[in-house]
């Protein structure tokens, strides 16, 4: 008996089997709409709200728009997806839980920590709930916990990341896991979207690429360094979060830090201002050292979501070709 395709119900409204990454500080309301209009799954962190209540506010102009393009064009936007921090360090959580049960979203990641809690009444009120895993034993776990997907964080994600191999880590998961499987990692053009579906996989975030765009809420700089950076500029460390983290070198060494002499483990502290001897200037908060993944190699100038999207779409395509021809 072939297994049910969770993805059925809004398959055909994807222009790309892709998810634009919930990115800290980065996804917002207009990078949400333009991947929904031009049928990329927008999805971002609702952490990136001040509050509840602008979390509803966010959900309800982002509902608003998609319904204007969708009236407009004739053609259902692709889905948005909130993401959902289940860690017992996000004091928001039933908040925001709350909220999305109003909303009724078709889709939910949760992040750092089991799905369980939330899987119920989410699924309750229509949503399919994806949980991203870092390993094998807790993919194992979230697929115990009933999550309906599965998102693989990989070596090579930006931000907080995973450490296995992407071509290891889906074919260890697709053996125990039939459901929807996400790739984040590396994914910096159509021609590495369609490998992760030659792997297993039904969907790949694309993150780093999204960060380098005009409808993004990065900062100018941000982007324009990502544009000048390569996969060597990436420094996997632990010095920021406490877990492995891959940041952009350039970023650091901006905010007065030296890469190649960075604490071990979680002794900097870049969501309060801290001190680090003499030195002016010192990151303040998040929004001075930046992350990215392996594909900013993929990034070489700042584009609209519009053009990103319809490059990454005839590279699919162009993908496809050469391996009907091959």
């Amino acid at each position: 008996m072939q297994p049910t395709d969770a993805l059925a119900r809004f398959r055909d409204r994807l222009s790309l089997p892709l998810i634009a990454a919930p990115m800290f500080l980065v996804s917002g309301v207009e990078l949400v709409v333009a991947a929904c209009r031009n049928g990329v799954i927008g999805s971002f962190p609702t952490v990136n709200c001040r509050s509840p209540e602008q979390l509803d506010q966010w959900l309800t102009d982002i509902d608003d728009r998609l319904k204007e393009h969708s009236d407009a064009s004739g053609k259902p936007a692709a889905p948005v997806c909130a993401n959902l921090i289940v860690h017992r360090s996000n004091a928001r959580l039933e908040q925001d839980l709350q909220v999305l049960l109003h909303h009724r979203p078709e889709m939910v990641i949760t992040s750092v920590g089991s799905p369980a809690p939330v899987l119920k009444p989410l699924r309750d009120a229509g949503a399919l709930v994806f949980a991203d895993v870092a390993s094998i034993r807790h993919a194992e776990r979230a697929a115990a916990a009933g999550a309906d997907g599965l998102v693989l964080l990989t070596a090579g994600a930006g931000g907080q990341t995973g450490w296995l191999n992407p071509f290891v880590f889906v074919r260890a998961v697709r053996a125990f896991f039939d459901g929807p499987l996400v790739l984040a990692g590396g994914i910096a053009d159509g021609h590495a979207l369609r490998a992760a579906e030659a792997l297993g996989c039904d969907l790949a975030y694309m993150g780093t690429k999204f960060i380098a765009t005009w409808e993004s809420m990065a900062d100018a700089r941000y982007k324009e360094m990502l544009a000048a950076s390569s996969a060597d500029d990436i420094l996997l460390t632990k010095a920021f979060t406490g877990l492995l983290t891959n940041m952009l070198r350039p970023s650091i060494e901006a905010a007065g830090l030296d890469p190649d002499d960075l604490p071990e483990r979680g002794a900097i502290d870049i969501g309060k201002d801290i001190d680090i001897g003499a030195r002016e200037n010192r990151p303040k908060r998040w929004k001075d050292v930046w992350s990215a993944g392996h594909s900013v190699s993929g990034v070489t100038e700042v584009l609209s979501v519009d053009e990103m999207v319809a490059r990454t779409a005839a590279e699919y395509r162009n993908a496809a070709t050469r391996l009907r021809l091959s």
